[in-house]
């Protein structure tokens, strides 16, 4: 289990800070990270004009610490100035959704919170986090690492209106996602990193599919950050048929190219289906059903039942892009079709698959995804596997359980 501090509560410390308006903006006064006298430790302070709820924990690939708040106006933070520490390479502040704000710290190598706790100030109200890292093996910070599964703060807030049904004979709408944004850039060589990429590439993509006749939308069309439940949240809003990830990883060690195609592995589904089962707003769970007033054993046989259909149609859609990536482009990885548990392929009954389109890590492989005419092939392999799928799956339609 991931080592994980969250404090979701209001802090009613004493009567004075319950006179805060904690559901307001923070205002962010001082703050640093330092290096430990000894123990290779690194240690962050923050000062904030009021006490908000705030939740802790480290990311691999690369390493990070990222700490979440309900809210902080970043005003006036200076990282460069902030960072004394050599455990952290770089640091950024800033909003990655309404009413949230993100502080991310790079780590020079692996580390693991050891401590972390927000104190707020009898009489003023202010607030101080601390927070302790200390050294790490990979496998122990791997161990350790991933953001809380948590609706209360992945999750857009709950819809009152449905989306209106989509005609039956609507063309293909198909939900583009370029991975990571914001606060959030994904992976990084040589100052280039995955979440500009992906929108780049996104975009041509979605104009290449829109050419072919398809409709197709993005979970993102700027430089901001999107949670991963979020994004399912929007194809779901959007009546998507297919929904497409867009990635491009680094590996730290060997050498990896060409594209790879994911969709969820079983044992992944069930988690998923658990998790979704046990929210209490289930309105985006399966497009179309109101499960807000079904319990979890109800809600499990439809979630159930709809992967029974659907996950053969993922994989149907991962082999079809493989041989249309591989015919367009010349070459996929030696490994094309894999299977994980991606957040992000979660939707019970959208077909859904996660594409890493080439390895920053490597160099072929970083200079195809800056080119323009490269990236026009890739986009024509994945047209290419969508239409064939698409006529597929017609053609199944009628065998399929309704």
């Amino acid at each position: 289990m991931s080592r994980i501090f969250l404090c979701i509560a209001a802090l009613f410390i004493a009567a004075s800070a319950a006179a805060q308006d904690l559901g307001g903006r923070a205002l962010f006064t001082e703050g640093r990270v330092t290096d430990a006298r000894w123990g290779g430790a690194a240690d962050l302070s923050l000062s904030l004009s009021q006490g908000v709820p705030w939740r802790a924990f480290t990311l691999t690939d690369p390493a990070r610490l990222v700490v979440d708040f309900r809210e902080v106006d970043w005003t006036g933070a200076d990282a460069a100035q902030m960072d004394r520490s050599d455990a952290v390479t770089a640091l950024r502040m800033g909003g990655f959704r309404s009413g949230w704000s993100r502080l991310v710290a790079a780590l020079e190598a692996p580390m693991v919170i050891g401590e972390a706790g927000m104190t707020v100030a009898e009489g003023s109200g202010t607030a101080e986090l601390r927070l302790r890292l200390l050294p790490a093996s990979a496998d122990e910070m791997q161990a350790a690492s991933g953001a809380p599964q948590d609706p209360r703060w992945d999750l857009p807030a709950p819809s009152v209106v449905a989306p209106a049904p989509r005609a039956a004979d609507a063309p293909l709408r198909i939900m583009l996602d370029p991975g990571h944004g914001g606060i959030d850039p994904g992976a990084e060589r040589d100052g280039v990193n995955e979440a500009d990429l992906m929108l780049t590439f996104a975009r041509e993509l979605r104009d290449v599919l829109r050419r072919a006749g398809f409709e197709a939308v993005l979970t993102r069309d700027a430089d901001h950050f999107v949670s991963l439940e979020g994004r399912v949240a929007l194809a779901h809003e959007a009546r998507a048929d297919l929904f497409v990830s867009l990635h491009a990883d680094a590996i730290e060690e060997g050498i990896a190219h060409g594209a790879t195609v994911y969709t969820l592995a079983e044992d992944a589904s069930d988690a998923a289906s658990a998790a979704l089962a046990e929210r209490h707003d289930r309105d985006d769970i399966l497009a179309g059903l109101d499960l807000s007033g079904s319990d979890d054993r109800v809600a499990n046989v439809l979630l159930d039942l709809a992967r029974l259909d659907n996950t053969p149609r993922s994989l149907s859609l991962a082999r079809h892009l493989v041989d249309g990536i591989e015919n367009a482009v010349g070459r996929v990885h030696k490994r094309p079709l894999r299977r994980a548990g991606f957040s992000v392929l979660k939707a019970a009954d959208i077909p859904s698959v996660l594409i890493e389109v080439g390895f920053l890590s490597t160099a072929q492989d970083l200079k195809n995804l800056q080119d323009l005419a490269w990236r026009a092939g890739m986009a024509a392999g994945i047209r290419d596997g969508i239409e064939a799928w698409a006529i597929e799956d017609a053609a199944l339609a009628r065998l399929r359980r309704q």
